[in-house]
């Protein structure tokens, strides 16, 4: 005769002595949970982009749509239609809404990361982009919401421009960057490395820090893996 345990397991659909299977969590679901918009993005097709463009200029890094700004959604119904409609697709953030990402070559993101923890310096979500290159460091969007107030800055990225420069770029008005998982041409897969659920900290906290690091990696000249 059975146990009433093992009874009660097989009434629910359990085979006795299975484990029950771990869900994993959604990273874009709690991303959107957050209030940080997404919007669709490509993906890598075969050697290329999943974008109808010829010769793209950002092959499996670009928003889908034109309208992407205003388009970006932080409504997980949404999240969940796009999901349906679109697949194997990649998710960009536009920033400087909520958030801003401060973005600097891996190199440089290690270091960063090891001072600021070093100082116990507040330090929010942080992920490597998709072809593993770069460090993405979440922030709270510039300060300066009104439009009087706003002041850009040299270091300010957009998608005309290819996105920055080599070394430090500040993701505000007018950028994105790609969210976890998403996928590069490259086979790399974008990953959180601390904290994606973190409270966003003051990007001016953590702009020395990141600078210094691009001086460092640019002098020494020096290559290596997170």
């Amino acid at each position: 005769m059975a146990a009433p345990g093992a009874e009660r397991a097989v009434t629910r659909g359990r085979i006795p002595g299975m484990r029950r299977k771990r869900e994993e969590p959604d990273p874009l679901l709690a991303f959107v949970s957050r209030g940080f918009a997404l919007v669709p993005a490509a993906a890598p097709l075969g050697p290329g982009c999943s974008c109808s463009r010829v010769g793209c200029p950002n092959p499996a890094a670009h928003p889908l749509s034109y309208g992407w700004q205003t388009e970006a959604s932080a409504d997980p119904g949404q999240l969940e239609r796009w999901r349906l409609r679109l697949a194997d697709v990649n998710f960009a953030t536009p920033t400087g809404r909520t958030h801003d990402v401060l973005d600097v070559p891996l190199p440089a993101g290690r270091i960063a990361f090891r001072t600021l923890t070093s100082a116990a310096e507040p330090l929010g979500p942080v992920a490597v982009s998709a072809a593993g290159d770069r460090c993405l460091f979440f922030t709270n969007a510039r300060p300066g919401g009104d439009e009087d107030e706003w002041w850009p800055c040299d270091l300010d990225a957009a998608p005309e421009t290819g996105l920055g420069g080599p070394g430090l770029r500040w993701h505000t008005r007018g950028s994105y960057v790609l969210v976890p998982p998403a996928r590069a041409i490259n086979g790399g897969r974008a990953r959180w490395i601390h904290e994606p659920a973190g409270a966003l900290p003051d990007p001016l906290r953590l702009l020395g820090a990141l600078a210094d690091a691009c001086e460092a990696v640019a002098a020494a000249g020096e290559v290596t893996q997170w």
